[in-house]
């Protein structure tokens, strides 16, 4: 079968991540909206953004706000109705906007169809879609594996007298992948939104879908070993070495089978996201060679190490061993701390979040930026009464989740609920009143302001083609700067940038002929000096190549 034809806007344009209960609440209920996210499109386009990823939009129970899915083909009355989608999707797309969706494939909520079935007994016709195990004869589950939320993996089921995998909440079983008959309904299920239009797909918990069938017991993790940054040091999940649940060698064949299928439709791309013992060798693996994942991300740029050092070797690292893999690099999401917060500090350092921002923006790969990260957006604080999360409150105080990311989006200084409703309505999570400062209205008006700053920089970038396609090789690394060029047809871009509060210098070598600075959008705290760059804390520069 032929490929259809794919025009790789996905390679390096910018993708906006919408949290959709977060964004814009049309219908006064407390909680966003696809006819919401419809009336802010303007926005999304205005800003520069090639893309929106709306996080899950399926009909779900809720107890995973989406990530457990109840019904694969159809939208949850919350956000709307199919009908809605496809006037999101028409009304995105005549405003030169694709639209990528959220695919949880690698479990169901405990509400689906699918495992009704399954649990009710051991010979049904899906009795084996899902990963079920008989007890140690001491009752215990079957082996030490543990949930990314706490506990055990295994769930014990009355009607079956099993236990059920389960590597989040107990209400979301992991679907049996080694059984061919549950992958040609994945598969199934994916095709019904391509047909409807979508653009491509976020893949949620990509290294999940298969487990040993053997199911042996993980060992643990060396304590020199860094843990994944989206989790606690207070969970016991990072003492493992999670390579018996999952990253199995058969992911590789179904991310084949899933890019054979997006191949039929034009212009369509996948982005993974990754979480494991070392992600960015997995981000390689699973984007080699043209035939699996388009892209992916990992969570190694969503933690508190921004330290020049610390971004070479992630750079390097993908460098050797991605063989032309394609990256997706994003500094926040709807899983961890704000940026504004974990990078920004407590006083919310612009220079430092202006400094990664261009970073990001010229890095090889697809910059993805989280709703509210234009606005320089800190952490929220959220009460424990007032959690939703039920990460954050079976690991409270030390871990408080992942509400303080996912407050309502500030569109309106002036309103009760800070424009993100009706202002009646209590929402799903309580709104920051810190916001207002940094409302939409309020920085549109700014001509200096954070919001402000990232319109420029995006429009910027789109006329700057050795940043969007441009290969990427790194400089010897710095204990202040991080230090690459990007070179695409002729053009030679030294990108340089301080991410330490002192100042810093670089001197170039023989082989880096400077011709001359370029303006960059809120870059400053960089100058040229026959061979040296020096810098302000926070400072970067870029300067064209000879």
């Amino acid at each position: 079968m032929s490929k259809a034809p794919n025009n790789n806007w996905w390679r390096g344009g910018v993708i906006y991540q919408i949290y959709p209960r977060s964004f814009a609440d049309s219908n006064s209920d407390g909680v966003g909206d696809l006819p919401g996210i419809t009336a802010k499109l303007d926005y999304v386009a205005q800003l520069g953004a090639d893309a929106i990823w709306l996080s899950p939009i399926f009909k779900s129970p809720m107890k995973d706000f989406g990530y457990d899915v109840s019904d694969y083909c159809d939208i949850d009355p919350l956000f709307g109705t199919l009908e809605d989608f496809r006037t999101l999707v028409q009304t995105a797309h005549a405003k030169g906007l694709k639209v990528v969706i959220d695919q949880v494939l690698s479990h169901t909520s405990d509400q689906h169809p699918w495992f009704a079935e399954s649990r009710a007994s051991r010979d049904n016709a899906k009795a084996d879609w899902y990963v079920w195990a008989d007890a140690l004869p001491d009752g215990n589950p079957p082996n030490n594996w543990l949930s990314v939320f706490g506990g055990s993996s295994w769930q014990w089921d009355t009607r079956r007298k099993q236990y059920y995998l389960h590597n989040f909440l107990a209400s979301q079983p992991d679907l049996n992948f080694h059984n061919p008959q549950v992958v040609e309904a994945i598969l199934g299920t994916v095709k019904f939104w391509l047909e409807l239009g979508v653009d491509g797909y976020r893949l949620d918990t990509t290294p999940f879908y298969f487990h040993d069938q053997q199911l042996r017991s993980n060992p643990p993790r060396d304590s020199s070993v860094a843990g994944d940054p989206a989790l606690s040091d207070a969970n016991p999940y990072g003492w493992q070495r999670h390579i018996y649940d999952k990253e199995r060698p058969e992911n590789l064949g179904f991310l084949q089978q899933l890019r054979a299928l997006l191949d039929q439709y034009p212009n369509t791309t996948m982005v993974g996201e990754i979480g494991t013992d070392d992600s960015i060798a997995t981000m390689a693996e699973y984007t080699s060679g043209g035939d699996k994942l388009h892209m992916a991300y990992s969570f190694d740029l969503l933690g508190k190490d921004s330290s020049a050092p610390y971004l070479h070797g992630l750079m390097q690292k993908f460098a050797d061993k991605s063989k032309g893999g394609w990256p997706s690099w994003a500094l926040a999401n709807h899983d961890v701390e704000r940026v504004g917060s974990r990078w920004g500090g407590p006083d919310r350092n612009l220079a430092m979040l202006r400094l990664a921002a261009v970073f990001q923006m010229c890095l090889r790969g697809s910059p993805c930026l989280y709703q509210g990260d234009e606005l320089g957006l800190p952490e929220a604080d959220v009460a424990f009464e007032d959690l939703q999360d039920p990460y954050g409150i079976t690991m409270w105080p030390e871990f408080k989740g992942r509400d303080g990311c996912r407050t309502p989006m500030p569109w309106n200084s002036q309103a009760a609920d800070i424009g993100f409703g009706d202002g009646q309505t209590q929402a799903w999570l309580p709104f920051t009143e810190a916001y207002r400062a940094l409302a939409v209205d309020v920085q549109d008006r700014d001509a200096h302001s954070h919001l402000n700053f990232y319109r420029q920089l995006l429009q910027w970038r789109r006329t700057k083609p050795v940043l969007v396609h441009g290969e990427q090789t790194l400089l010897p690394v710095h204990s202040q700067v991080m230090a690459f060029v990007r070179e695409h047809d002729g053009q030679r871009v030294l990108c340089a940038f301080n991410f330490s509060d002192q100042v810093a210098s670089l001197h170039l070598s023989d082989a880096l002929q400077a011709a001359h600075t370029l303006a960059v959008p809120g870059l400053s705290g960089g100058c040229l000096s026959a061979k040296t760059l020096a810098f302000e804390p926070y400072g970067g520069l870029l300067v064209q190549l000879l």
